[in-house]
């Protein structure tokens, strides 16, 4: 019988407070994770905020109200007096209107009241980066782990020194405050699971916990949605990155100073994956650069749509200044399109040998290696090549799955001995 508990499939509730896939990483790592986890012939059980996370059919997930307010459909909407009255909706209010991200805390507290009496339906809690409070008290109750995807300090302190003012930088540090609490509850958990070496040295550092409280389990790469499309024909000097988002951390500025930079002796063209924020400060820089022409949006796309975009181009540029581990690259790795990366963070992890890694934050580095690949079409297709291998051999959701189950055993043995 012990064995059985020891080896059998587990019950597993997985909490996330913002996970839809299309939004970022911790969205796409519950959409794949519950997956691999089901699929291994465990029990999976989803417990999350909005977005939806438009998680499989098969998999149970119940969807915890909330006044969404970064809802793009009605952004930053006021609540009606009858909503208010909840307490929790009022502190979500208060904390957005005063330049907050109170969804972590909020959301721990909707969880914690949603948990409150079924602790005997689950084997182990897993919490996706929500870090709150409650929890520590879930944690004496039942076998809990947290994942923390790479230091969210990193993070803050890029975006507070690229604050054009005192102001804006001021907005910057009150909109962060939500780390003090995410701190605090990761020193007091049994057990982290993280994405990579670099991520647990670098959290481990920031937030002052031991290493030996982490298992690194990197994530796994969809080659379901991810794959070479042989039959489009890849389209000449075409560049394509998908960090379209307007923050400093993805390193978009450095891309586009290097296509200017490229322009002036190769005919170059750059698509961007996702949508041009306007008036922000990329559309400012594009205008100051000159090179309007060459760059094109792509919005919002489907998977389908977005392999095509892949399957086009003669290679994908990931300028991020970190990652915790580095999906874009390895998604671009699993279409076979060779892959430009910096050293920032995890991505060398992901990369490997099988792309060229050059320095964060220099666009002139980025510009000769965009130069190289230009230059020496057969080199990089055999790096495209070489990172398709490397994907299916080390970034699977199903190892990705086994040894974040081998965590839950862990876990759930020190909980027993305790």
């Amino acid at each position: 019988m012990e064995s059985e508990k020891k080896n059998g499939p587990l019950r597993i509730c997985l909490l996330s407070y913002r996970s839809n896939p299309h939004c970022g990483g911790q969205g796409v790592y519950l959409k794949n994770l519950s997956r691999a986890l089901q699929d291994l012939g465990h029990q999976v059980e989803v417990i999350s905020g909005p977005p939806d996370p438009l998680l499989d059919g098969d998999i149970k997930i119940y969807r915890l109200p909330s006044l969404d307010l970064y809802n793009p459909e009605a952004l930053f909407r006021i609540p009606s007096f009858k909503e208010l009255c909840d307490p929790i909706n009022l502190l979500e209010w208060i904390g957005v209107s005063t330049a907050g991200f109170p969804e972590p805390f909020t959301f721990g507290l909707r969880a914690q009241k949603f948990l409150n009496d079924k602790h005997d339906r689950y084997d182990i809690i897993h919490d996706n980066q929500s870090l709150f409070y409650g929890l520590l008290k879930m944690q004496k109750a039942v076998p809990t782990v947290a994942t923390i995807h790479h230091p969210i300090t990193v993070d803050r302190r890029l975006d507070i020194a690229a604050a054009p003012s005192p102001w804006k930088k001021f907005k910057q540090v009150r909109w962060y405050s939500f780390i003090g609490m995410q701190i605090k509850v990761s020193r007091k958990l049994s057990k982290i699971i993280t994405v990579s070496e670099c991520a647990r040295e670098d959290i481990s550092r920031e937030f002052n916990i031991p290493r030996q409280r982490f298992k690194v389990v990197p994530n796994g790469i969809n080659t379901e949605i991810f794959y070479p499309i042989p039959e489009i024909e890849r389209e000449k000097n075409r560049i394509i990155v998908t960090n379209s988002a307007d923050m400093p951390l993805k390193g978009l500025d450095y891309l586009l100073k290097a296509v200017k930079e490229v322009s002036e002796t190769h005919p170059i063209r750059l698509t961007v994956v996702g949508k041009n924020k306007k008036n922000g400060r990329i559309l400012k820089l594009i205008q100051e650069l000159g090179i309007g022409r060459q760059i094109t949006f792509t919005g919002r796309i489907d998977n389908e749509n977005f392999v095509r975009c892949y399957a086009r181009a003669t290679m994908a540029i990931i300028p991020s200044l970190y990652e915790g581990f580095g999906l874009p690259a390895g998604e671009a790795m699993a279409c076979g399109v060779p892959v430009i990366s910096t050293s920032g963070g995890a991505l060398p992890e992901v990369v490997g040998d099988a792309g060229l890694v050059i320095p964060p934050g220099d666009s002139l580095a980025l510009a000769e290696a965009i130069k190289d690949f230009l230059d020496n079409p057969e080199k990089a297709k055999a790096l495209g090549e070489a990172g398709f291998k490397r994907v299916h051999q080390f970034f699977t959701w199903e190892k990705a799955a086994q040894a974040t189950v081998e965590a839950y055993r862990e876990t759930i043995h020190d909980h027993r001995r305790v």
